[in-house]
């Protein structure tokens, strides 16, 4: 059973709220940065979330199934 929800730095987050997914990965410089080297996801109301490489690809694989899964007339599950 697929889910709409994916898992990405503990949070379950909506698939319909992803904006778009980086496809490098985040480097700012800052000494205190705490996410680079990980994959910026965007979400709607100018928020984000940062993915590993595996959560990313995961994310991808499972937007991909959703939108497939709609342009086929078929529910998600």
């Amino acid at each position: 059973m697929s889910s709409i929800f994916a898992l990405i730095d503990d949070k379950h987050v909506p698939l319909y709220r992803i904006v778009w997914i980086a496809d490098v990965p985040h480097f700012c410089g800052n000494d205190d940065c705490t996410f680079e080297g990980d994959y910026e996801v965007r979400l709607e109301g100018d928020e984000s979330v940062f993915a590993s490489r595996i959560e990313r690809d995961g994310v991808l694989k499972a937007l991909e199934a959703w939108y497939n899964g709609h342009e086929r007339g078929h529910d998600f599950e």
